[in-house]
């Protein structure tokens, strides 16, 4: 069968909801990057039995802590750090650099960098709950700790710090019980010394143990390129270390077109039991111009194999599927957004929020089964990563503003804060009830039939925004025209804050209870274009210039990830599918699952007849 499909209108092809799935399927075998969509800087990553856990940079929002059972299929489960931590700081780019996650001494620890010095935390669980933070002492011989660093744990029992601390300073410091240094010092300065700076910055290393050897690894910089190194032993003299040039496989034929084209900041390679061998990185999405740039540095899967002169090359992140671990999923789903209907007496990792704050903005137990939401100083919004290039967010709030200064809504920002899109409930000048939509310096806004309790909706098609508020949750009405936001979804300056952009619940003013947040409705079209993961598939733009999911052929498949249907909370019910697609066939059918093919539940099927023409679409 050969199919085109542009958009799938209120399911999609392949929908993976949070089913029990401990056996691999079809489309768990294969997996497409990113892994971890979104801010996902400086990752690391760690197995702990037959669990694996990253983390990595957080800078102002709220750090996290990643757990998978198969390295592609991820969830947040704890953040180490609480906002409340006096010292997190209120800037841009303050809270938390670098972070790894490791089990040592029969309880877990988390290290991160605060300007320049060193933290970490402990805990008996990974979930948490986490200590306060606690400072590492920094030698006397050593200039500083840093930040972007690591730690290693040696066969026989011994840890490690891995130090950067500015462009010429890289160390190795072991570590007593207590987590603070004690034992050797190990300088490595040889590697990026000044003037010249060899290999620019040198950041964030890495390091792991295989076959015998010590192999370290490092960034150039936040941008692109990685380097390794190995010995036979951990020692500081330069001699004993071989150079063996870039770590990522820099001559596959596909690098040129591929979306992230700078991968580098990995952890350290693990290994699994079958002997294959992976590492999580970061790389914005530099494509096209860098039109998706300010989604910032997203987490990337790779294949590390060993050459017959033991050189570790890591698979190149190009725009095709690969062969996925051969670990069991465990039922958890791709690492999007997920709705959230606050029925719950913790407010679920997944979200963060902006910077110290000495009183937590929000609140589950003043109204149960709503989220309360209050400005707090800065703090007046929880927030999610903001990557995926198309999606349906949809919210229901009880807000009753007296200025047109009191605000409450959904909002997409940047990370550093200067741009934002939004959709939300205010009064006007004159103290009426309104419903605006806004971005930059364009903004609509209807008058507002539904009272104090009001349901509002924000679309993404890839740069193009829409909002929507409604009485019923059924029936929308569009507020003024749809903006484009292509100048907050670039690079941004300052590096967006070294952090990506956003989406999440805000006010101003005044506080507002939300029943619940929806990231992608299943009752309002879902671009084809754009699946989370995929096989045999390809993305491409016909004659017409409308981007199309092409080249489908039998058993091939798309997934769409965070698809809500609804709740006692969204009382929705999907009746049919519709799919709006060309085909030469008259005998394609598209099988619509959850959760994952062969293991999943098939709950939809819809013939495709043909249209006569590859440039001919109808709706099915």
């Amino acid at each position: 069968m050969i199919l085109k499909l542009i958009q799938n209108v209120f399911l999609g092809l392949l929908l993976l909801l949070q089913m029990q799935a401990m056996a691999q399927s079809s489309s768990f075998s294969t997996y497409m990057n990113p892994v971890i969509p979104g801010a996902h800087a400086d990752a690391t990553l760690t197995k702990i039995g037959k669990d694996f856990y990253t983390t990595g940079s957080s800078f102002s929002p709220t750090p996290k802590i990643y757990h998978s059972t198969d390295l592609v299929h991820w969830e947040v489960i704890a953040q180490p750090v609480s906002a409340t931590w006096p010292l997190y700081g209120k800037g841009k780019g303050d809270g938390c650099w670098g972070g790894h996650l490791v089990y040592y001494n029969n309880k877990y620890w988390d290290f991160f960098g605060h300007w320049g010095t060193m933290y970490f935390t402990t805990a008996n669980q990974p979930e948490g709950p986490w200590s306060t933070p606690v400072a590492m002492k920094c030698p006397a011989a050593v200039p500083g700790l840093g930040m972007d660093n690591s730690i290693f744990i040696d066969d026989d029992g011994l840890w490690y710090l891995l130090v950067k601390n500015g462009q010429e300073n890289n160390w190795i410091l072991q570590l007593g019980s207590d987590g603070q240094p004690k034992g050797n010092i190990l300088d490595l300065r040889w590697i990026n010394p000044a003037p010249t700076y060899p290999f620019v910055w040198a950041e964030g290393p890495t390091m792991w143990k295989y076959k015998g050897y010590y192999y370290y690894t490092f960034a150039l910089h936040a941008g692109g390129g990685q380097k390794v190194f190995r010995s036979k032993q951990l020692v500081a003299d330069q001699a004993a270390w071989e150079n063996l040039g870039d770590f990522f496989n820099e001559a596959d034929p596909k690098k040129n077109q591929a979306l992230f084209t700078g991968p580098n900041h990995c952890s350290p390679v693990i290994m699994l039991d079958d002997s294959t061998s992976w590492v999580i990185s970061h790389s914005y999405m530099f494509a096209n111009g860098g039109e998706w740039q300010g989604t910032g540095r997203q987490g990337l899967l790779s294949r590390v194999r060993y050459n017959a002169a033991g050189k570790p090359v890591a698979d190149y992140p190009i725009n095709e599927s690969r062969t996925a671990p051969r670990l069991p999923s465990s039922g958890i789903p791709w690492m999007v957004p997920h709705a959230d209907f606050f029925n719950t007496t913790k407010l679920n990792p997944e979200w963060s929020v902006l910077g110290y704050a000495a009183q937590l903005p929000w609140s589950l137990s003043a109204r149960p089964g709503w989220l309360r939401l209050s400005p707090k100083n800065q703090h007046n919004t929880i927030i999610k990563p903001d990557a995926e290039h198309n999606y349906t967010l949809i919210t229901r709030l009880d807000f009753a503003p007296k200025a047109s200064t009191d605000e409450a809504g959904i909002r997409i920002m940047t990370g550093l804060q200067t741009l934002s899109a939004c959709v939300f409930s205010t009064a006007n000048a004159a103290g009426e009830p309104t419903i605006k939509f806004s971005f930059n310096t364009t903004s609509y806004e209807v008058p507002n039939t539904s009272g104090n309790i009001v349901w509002l909706k924000l679309s993404r098609y890839n740069h193009v925004l829409s909002g929507f508020y409604s009485t019923n949750g059924f029936d929308w009405v569009q507020v003024g025209n749809t903006i484009d936001v292509k100048s907050m979804d670039v690079e941004q300056a300052e590096q967006n804050a070294w952090t990506g952009n956003y989406q999440g619940l805000y006010v101003k003013g005044l506080a507002a209870d939300f029943d619940l947040y929806v990231y992608r409705d299943a009752y309002t079209s879902i671009l084809a274009e754009c699946p989370a993961n995929q096989w045999g598939t390809t993305r491409s733009v016909p004659g017409s210039g409308t981007i199309v999911l092409d080249q489908i052929h039998t058993n091939d498949w798309a997934l769409y990830a965070g698809v809500e249907f609804g709740d006692a909370d969204y009382p929705v019910k999907a009746v049919s599918f519709e799919a709006n697609a060309s085909s030469l066939s008259s005998t394609g059918v598209i099988e619509v699952w959850l959760d994952s093919l062969q293991t999943g539940r098939k709950i939809a099927e819809c013939p495709i007849t043909s249209t006569g023409s590859l440039t001919t679409y109808k709706n099915f």
